[in-house]
C-alpha cells in the first residue's frame, strides 16, 4: 500500500514531509492553565433549564425517573422516563427497554431523535453514559458528572437497547436480518409514540458502529411505512459505520492505516515491509489504488478475500498482534491508547473485558436498576446472547442495500468518522461509499483532500472541574454531495460523541437543520455569542 493513497483520502500530507508526533462492531502533566485564544469565542453549551413533568401524565407516570436519586449522581439529572415496551401487540411479546429524556430547547417541541449503539448486541446506555447524555461517567473518572454536551440540549432524546437479546430488553430473539430487527423496533417505537402522545412528531436516527446497519435499515423501514403519525422521519446520522464488508472497512485500508500512524504505531521496519508483502499478494494494494478514486470510475469489483477465508490475507489481525506486543493496553477503538489501563463502570474500557477485583458494573447494581425502571438481571455492555438467530444477521450491509435509497428519501443523511479508528477504517468508508449510487451518480466527485474544514465553536469556559472538556476550532473535514455529508473528526476514535464531544455536537445541530453546514463560523445554537 502506497502512502499516497492514504494522503489523497485523508486530505493530509505524507510522512516523507513531515514527521508527526505521537499525538466496533461485531469484534471491541502538569496543570494547564490555557489562555483565551486571540478570535472570537462563546459561552460554553449550558445545559437546559428543563420544565418539569413536560411529559407526566397517568399513561407515563410508572416510567417516571426521580432524577435527584439516580445512584452516585450528586446532582438533579431533571424530567426522564424509562422502562419495557412491547415490539408488537402480540401477547408476552418481546419488550425493549428504552431511557427517554425530554428537552426544553423550543426548538425541539415536536421532534425526537432515537440513539443506537451496535455490536450487534451492545447496550445504548453505553452511549447514553459515556458519550452524549445528560450525565457522564467515563472510564478512569471518580464518579458522573454533568455532561456540557448532552445532545438534550438540543432535542428530544430517547435511548433503545435493541435488538431483543440486548441489555435490559425481554424476550428470546427472532430476528434472522435487518429487516425483523427493523420491524420489531418499528413496533416498539409505535407503542412509545402512543405512550408520550408523540404523533406526529419529526424522527431523527442517530447511531453508531454495527448501527451502520440498524440505522439505514430502520430509517429505510419508517420510509415505507409511509405514515406520518408513528415514523414521521427526517435524517440519519451514523459515526464510524459498518457499511460494506469487513475485508473492505478493515483489512484492504489498513496498511495505509499504518503508513500514517507509523510514528504512533512504533511497529518495527521488518514487520512493515511483511504487512506491505500481504497487501500486495492478496490484492488489497491494487484495490485501493484502482478504486479509491474521486470521481470512481464504476461500480467497483468484487473485493479480493470477499469472505475472509484466507488466512494468510488476515492483515488486520497482524496489525492488532504487533501493535499489542509493542502496547500492552493497545486500543483499536482509540489507537492513541497506552497504558495504564483504566477500569471503565461498563467493564468494559476500550478493547478490553475488564472488572477488577471488587469493581461493580453500574446497570448491574441493583439500586440502579430500581432507579430506572430497569428489570432485575445482569447487564452486560454488549450480550453474550446471540441477537441473531443461529448469530447469523443475513442483510447485505447497508452501503450495498438500503442506504442509497434512505439518502434520496431523507432530508439529510451525515457519517462522521474519527481518523484513529483502527475497528472501522476511515479508508473503508470512502470505498464503500464511492461504491454507491445515489440521487443520480456514484460516489464523490471530488476527493477529501478537497473538503471544507469541519468548525466546531471556541468557547470561553476551560473547567476540568466539569469533567466534559472538550475542544474547538477546525476539527476535522466536512463535504457534502447530493444529500449526503461527510465529516471526519481528526483527533477522535471510534466513539465520536464520546472523544469529541463538541464536534458530535455540532454535526448534530446540523443534522437537526439548525446550521446551514458543517462549515458554518459562529456560536453553537443553544447559546449567546461572548467575544474576548
Amino acid at each position: 500500500m502506497k502512502f499516497s493513497i492514504l494522503a489523497l483520502a485523508l486530505g493530509l500530507i505524507s510522512l516523507s514531509s513531515a514527521r508527526r508526533s505521537p499525538q466496533h462492531v461485531g469484534k471491541k502533566l502538569p496543570q494547564l492553565k490555557r489562555a483565551a485564544a486571540p478570535r472570537a469565542h462563546h459561552a460554553v453549551p449550558q445545559l437546559e433549564k428543563r420544565a418539569p413533568h413536560k411529559f407526566l401524565n397517568n399513561k407515563t407516570k410508572k416510567y417516571a425517573v426521580n432524577g435527584s436519586a439516580i445512584p452516585d449522581v450528586d446532582f438533579d439529572v431533571g424530567e426522564s422516563y424509562a422502562g419495557l415496551l412491547p415490539i408488537s401487540s402480540e401477547k408476552n411479546a418481546s419488550e425493549l427497554y428504552f431511557w427517554f429524556f425530554p428537552s426544553s430547547n423550543p426548538n425541539a417541541t415536536n421532534e425526537i431523535l432515537i440513539w443506537l449503539n451496535g455490536g450487534p448486541g451492545c447496550s445504548s446506555l453505553e452511549g447514553f453514559l459515556q458519550e452524549n447524555g445528560p450525565f457522564l461517567w467515563q472510564y478512569g473518572t471518580f464518579k458522573p458528572v454533568r455532561n456540557q454536551w448532552s445532545w438534550t440540549n438540543l432535542t428530544n432524546v430517547v435511548w433503545v437497547e435493541q435488538p431483543v437479546g440486548t441489555g435490559f430488553s425481554q424476550g428470546t430473539p427472532t430476528a434472522t436480518s435487518e429487516k425483523d430487527v427493523a420491524s420489531q423496533f418499528l413496533g416498539f417505537f409505535k407503542n412509545f409514540v402512543e405512550l408520550f402522545s408523540m404523533q406526529g412528531y419529526t424522527v431523527y436516527i442517530a447511531g453508531e458502529s454495527y448501527a451502520g446497519y440498524y440505522v439505514p435499515y430502520i430509517a429505510d423501514a419508517m420510509f415505507n411505512a409511509n405514515d406520518t403519525d408513528y415514523y414521521n422521519i427526517s435524517s440519519i446520522m451514523i459515526y464510524d459505520p459498518s457499511l460494506s464488508y469487513d475485508v473492505v472497512q478493515e483489512h484492504i485500508p489498513v496498511t495505509a492505516f499504518v503508513d500514517y500512524w507509523l510514528p504512533l504505531l512504533d511497529l518495527n521496519a521488518t514487520f512493515v515491509q511483511q504487512l506491505h508483502n500481504m497487501s500486495d499478494a492478496c490484492g488489497y494494494t491494487a484495490f485501493m489504488e484502482e478504486n479509491l478514486v474521486f470521481p470512481p470510475k464504476g461500480p467497483l469489483p468484487t473485493p479480493p478475500n470477499v469472505d475472509l477465508s484466507d488466512d494468510s490475507c488476515d492483515t488486520f489481525d497482524a496489525v492488532f498482534f504487533a501493535a499489542t506486543a509493542i502496547n500492552p493496553c493497545f486500543d483499536i477503538y482509540q489507537v492513541a491508547t497506552t497504558c495504564p489501563l483504566l477500569w471503565d463502570v461498563l467493564g468494559f474500557p476500550g478493547s478490553f473485558d475488564y472488572v477488577p477485583q471488587g469493581a461493580s458494573i453500574y446497570f448491574n447494581r441493583s439500586d440502579v436498576q430500581k432507579a430506572i425502571h430497569a428489570p432485575k438481571q445482569e447487564w452486560l455492555e454488549c450480550t453474550n446472547v446471540d441477537v441473531f438467530v443461529n448469530n447469523t444477521d443475513n442483510s447485505p450491509p447497508s452501503a450495498l442495500s438500503v442506504l442509497p435509497g434512505v439518502i434520496e428519501s431523507a432530508d439529510r443523511v451525515i457519517i462522521g468518522h474519527g481518523i484513529l479508528d483502527m475497528i472501522l477504517i476511515y479508508n473503508g468508508t470512502l470505498l464503500a461509499i464511492q461504491n454507491m449510487t445515489w440521487n443520480g451518480a456514484q460516489g464523490f466527485s471530488a476527493p477529501p483532500s478537497h473538503f471544507g474544514d469541519m468548525y466546531v465553536p471556541y468557547y470561553a469556559e476551560y473547567d476540568f472541574e466539569l469533567g466534559s472538556t472538550a475542544g474547538s476550532g477546525f476539527m476535522g473535514k466536512w463535504h457534502t454531495e447530493r444529500g449526503l455529508t461527510l465529516a471526519t473528526v481528526e483527533l477522535s476514535g471510534h466513539m465520536v460523541p464520546q472523544y469529541a464531544p463538541s464536534a458530535a455536537y455540532r454535526m448534530l445541530e446540523f443534522l437537526l437543520g439548525r446550521i446551514p453546514s458543517l462549515g458554518t463560523v459562529g456560536p453553537f445554537t443553544t447559546l449567546q455569542s461572548t467575544s474576548y
